[in-house]
């Protein structure tokens, strides 16, 4: 499997960013999946960029209801003809972002929600056996703070993301987890795709929300500690973060978590070996 970085916030290789996520996945079996498609077209820039050609992508997927990982879905559409886009049900409603200036949309293109291509998905949906994404998330542990800016579908209540929907892949011995932003906590996240799978993950691709906690600086440090400590108890995972989890943020979760965790900018790839 290789997990390609088309849109994320940074480059350590030169390519055009923007807040945003997009992954590109290819299988060893040839099938290619992309994973969220930024705010517009970079993602697809980007790609011929690095060589990839969308046309052949077999199945998307939108992680979540919000504008930077659903924007680019009409330049998707437009360049591939014949793959799926998996998405929540309730993706399409709207969703909000708190700014200085007022309430910000922040959602989907409600134009698109009728589009053919569109599979909408509720806690749990197979692509085939090795391929499935899972909703549904309970628990609050460790949930991120920051999600307090963020409201919908009413404009007075905020986000409770039933629209977040996250990814397993297995290959082989792999047990492959995508998550957007983790809305719904990383940890439960996890709890749940661990029931859904009946097996632990071998490594985790996802941003986590850390951004705009709101916390003071000691009180922001000591959650992601608590974080760190938490994902640690998953022994042998493999961590690689990106996008809303903040450069600042990773480096304190870095500092705890050693080798276990990465950095994944734009452009950047990771190759997991098959273990049979």
């Amino acid at each position: 499997m290789k997990i390609t970085s088309l849109v994320e916030n940074t480059s350590r290789r030169g390519l055009p960013v923007e807040h945003g996520l997009s992954l590109h996945i290819r299988l060893d079996n040839g099938r290619q999946i992309l994973f969220d498609m930024g705010q517009r077209r970079l993602f697809a820039d980007n790609a011929e960029r690095l060589g990839i050609n969308l046309a052949d992508v077999d199945l998307a997927i939108v992680s979540h209801g919000h504008y930077d990982h659903g924007g680019g879905l009409r330049t998707f559409l437009g360049l591939n003809s014949k793959a799926k886009v998996y998405v929540s049900r309730d993706a399409f409603k709207p969703h909000y972002s708190l700014r200085e200036d007022g309430l910000k949309y922040i959602g989907l293109d409600p134009e698109l929600e009728i589009h053919d291509r569109l599979i909408f998905c509720g806690d749990e949906a197979c692509m085939d056996k090795d391929i499935v994404l899972f909703s549904g998330i309970s628990g609050d542990c460790l949930k991120p703070p920051g999600n307090r800016l963020l409201f919908g579908p009413a404009k007075d209540r905020n986000d409770e993301f039933r629209h977040e929907q996250s990814l397993v892949v297995r290959e082989g011995k792999n047990v492959v987890l995508f998550a957007g932003c983790a809305h719904n906590g990383i940890v439960n996240i996890m709890r749940r795709g661990m029931q859904v799978t009946g097996c632990p993950f071998t490594h985790v691709f996802a941003g986590m929300h850390l951004v705009k906690s709101g916390l003071a600086e000691k009180e922001e440090a000591m959650f992601i500690r608590a974080l760190a400590g938490k994902l640690s108890e998953c022994p042998g995972c493999r961590y690689f973060t990106m996008h809303c989890t903040g450069t600042a943020q990773y480096e304190t979760l870095k500092k705890e978590m050693g080798d276990a965790i990465s950095y994944m900018g734009c452009g950047d790839s990771v190759e997991i070996n098959a273990r049979e």
